[in-house]
């Protein structure tokens, strides 16, 4: 039974208004629902290889420090290496090269390294946060963006959402509660991870403010990579035969802007509205 004054217990007590801000920004709540684009998605892995990579490097910094080391626990929770599978999925072998820190992000990535270094006690706030969600909720965002991503069934793309070395999640974070409760720590230090483990939130919360800003400015073609289909409107540069008319060549119209003019035709509409009602009938019949 646990304490009202056990660190897990202040800690559930005082973010509680946190969690519930931090799920209902506009990019948790879109990727819930598998509104998630893919080159977005990219990003948000790459803000997590950032904010990883300077957690566990403080981590690795105080692992025999007392304050922390009883919550060590590399060989189960350390999700870089699982990051660096995925942004080689995404990006090839080359992703160092093709990544880079947002903003947002590098002020999450400098409060880690300010703490790890000066107040290593408030590390467990950090762990706290990034690492009981990513076993709680990260499971269920892990199978929206497989299904939502057509990523393989294999689970490329995904690895950071695996606990290989984790066969019952339930009974880990009880045994990670229970260290916790276990530090050796008073009142008023208790009260600062409180207050460091609201700022964490915080920290998502601007990365996710981030990143669905950036969303906005994402068109649909360019979450799988494909050419952008342009209107007419917009950055004309972006096309190559916009480009070439720029230029003072002479050429053949965009087919992209041929073919979305095409499909606004009642006819064309009617027709592919037909195909797809066939196809439905015939996946249907497949299935039964």
């Amino acid at each position: 039974a646990c304490s009202p004054t056990d660190l897990s217990e202040l800690l559930k007590e005082g973010t509680k208004e946190s969690h519930d801000r931090a799920e209902n920004t506009q990019f948790v709540k879109d990727f819930l629902k598998g509104r998630i684009k893919k080159e977005l998605f990219k990003l948000a892995t790459v803000a997590l290889y950032f904010t990883y990579s300077a957690l566990e490097e403080e981590m690795d910094r105080n692992k025999d420090n007392p304050v922390f080391a009883p919550l060590y626990f590399p060989l189960e929770l350390h999700r870089r290496e699982a990051l660096v599978k995925d942004l080689k999925y995404f990006y090839g072998e080359d992703w160092k090269e093709k990544i880079q820190c947002s903003e947002a992000t590098q002020h999450y990535v400098d409060r880690i390294h300010h703490v790890g270094q000066h107040e290593p006690e408030l590390l467990v706030a950090h762990a706290y946060t990034r690492y009981m969600g990513d076993l709680s909720g990260g499971q269920v965002l892990k199978k929206v963006a497989q299904r939502a991503l057509k990523l393989p069934s294999t689970e490329e793309g995904i690895q950071f959402y695996m606990f290989d070395n984790i066969s019952n999640a339930q009974q880990f974070k009880q045994l990670y509660r229970a260290r916790m409760n276990a530090l050796d720590l008073d009142k008023n230090s208790k009260e600062r991870i409180v207050e460091e483990a609201n700022r964490a939130f915080r920290f998502n919360m601007q990365v996710f403010d981030e990143l669905d800003e950036i969303g906005r400015s994402l068109t649909e073609e360019a979450q799988d990579g494909g050419l952008p289909v342009h209107d007419g409107k917009g950055d004309l540069r972006k096309c190559p035969y916009y480009a070439d008319k720029l230029a003072g060549k002479a050429g053949p119209g965009c087919p992209c802007h041929a073919a979305v003019a095409l499909a606004k035709q009642p006819l064309v509409q009617l027709l592919l509205a037909a195909c797809v009602a066939v196809a439905a009938g015939a996946a249907a019949w497949y299935i039964m």
